[in-house]
């Protein structure tokens, strides 16, 4: 097989196994040779030889929504790429999911894990225990894990700064924290948010922390409705913006304003984050942080293949770039 491929045994090994980069021309060569000698890698032989099932996991809070979808597609596709298996798994915010696929791993049914905890102090990434080779993607604390993720705490100050250059002053958050409810990723989005407000002159407004416990268009309308409900009680005035930390909750904004007859951007804008492919096709269409998730994708198991290779690397740390998305679902105020 080598031979026919023109390479060395080792390098079709690394195209089989899926842990070694290897260019694309070798790896088409190799595989044409596969092909064409119709070879079937024996994978109970192979993970006796070298303690691996070629399976990886991947878990994600919630597979329902748009942005797990379009991540997951990239995930698959990729891992296919490089010879894994994966498994898709929902944490639904379960630490003890987690805890599951780590004795998975430890028995070596799995390879390794990418993990996207929210809650990230009852993650089992926040644990004293060794882990087997773990990938987090999103924010997490410094625990020696590799992680790949967006900058959030910097895309939402550009964000906020976009909103306020372009006059809008009384912006709402949806999908904040506060003593209920806390994420890593709120927590930096929320900060990014304040520095830009500070940074022009203008307070905080606690009221206008919207706390949505699960980022789902539905968690994020129900959020909005009985705020506007209290405003509607008090005669309080309406936010000029919000702004949403994940686009399926603003589409679950967007909804209650439409229904409302509330107009968007004339009455109040409203700003995502993820640029999922609906976002293109809101109406109006929305006005989003966009970023690569193929390219989170890849860095993800291009860490977890060099951390499946040598257990003892320190750890990594990946940022993905982003950009602001311009739409329509953002006015200039006056």
């Amino acid at each position: 097989m080598a031979a026919l491929a023109g390479v060395s045994p080792k390098t079709v090994s690394n195209v089989i196994n899926g842990v070694v980069p290897v260019r694309a021309e070798t790896r088409e060569r190799v595989e044409s040779a596969l092909a064409e000698l119709d070879y079937v890698p024996n994978m109970s032989a192979r993970g006796l030889r070298n303690g691996r099932s070629g399976n990886i996991a991947l878990a994600l809070p919630d597979l329902s929504t748009a942005y797990s979808a379009e991540l997951a597609r990239s995930f698959v596709e990729l891992a296919h790429e490089r010879g894994w298996a994966i498994q898709l798994e929902q944490s639904g915010n379960d630490p003890h999911r987690e805890v599951e696929l780590v004795s998975r791993a430890r028995t070596h049914l799995i390879d390794g894990l990418i993990l996207n905890p929210t809650l990230l102090s009852k993650s089992v990434v926040a644990g004293t225990a060794e882990l087997p080779p773990t990938v987090v993607i999103g924010e997490v604390e410094p625990y020696g894990v590799d992680q790949v993720h967006v900058d959030s705490q910097g895309a939402a100050r550009e964000m906020t700064e976009h909103l306020l250059a372009t006059g809008h002053r009384h912006i709402a958050i949806m999908g904040g924290s506060d003593e209920r409810w806390r994420s890593a990723t709120s927590l930096l989005r929320m900060q990014g948010h304040r520095e830009a407000l500070e940074a022009a002159g203008l307070a905080v407004d606690p009221a206008l922390n919207l706390v949505a416990t699960q980022w789902t268009p539905a968690a994020a309308a129900s959020e909005l409705s009985a705020f506007l409900d209290r405003l509607d009680r008090t005669g309080g005035a309406l936010p000029d913006a919000v702004f949403c930390f994940t686009d399926a909750m603003a589409l679950g904004v967007l909804h209650v304003l439409a229904k409302r007859g509330i107009r968007v951007p004339r009455d109040m804008s409203v700003a995502g984050f993820d640029d999922i492919d609906e976002a293109a096709f809101a109406i109006p269409a929305l006005t989003t942080v966009g970023f690569d998730k193929r390219a989170i994708a890849d860095a993800a198991l291009s860490a977890l293949a060099r951390r499946i290779a040598d257990s003892h690397a320190p750890a990594s740390d990946i940022v993905i770039p982003h950009r602001l998305v311009h739409r329509d679902s953002v006015a200039q105020r006056e």
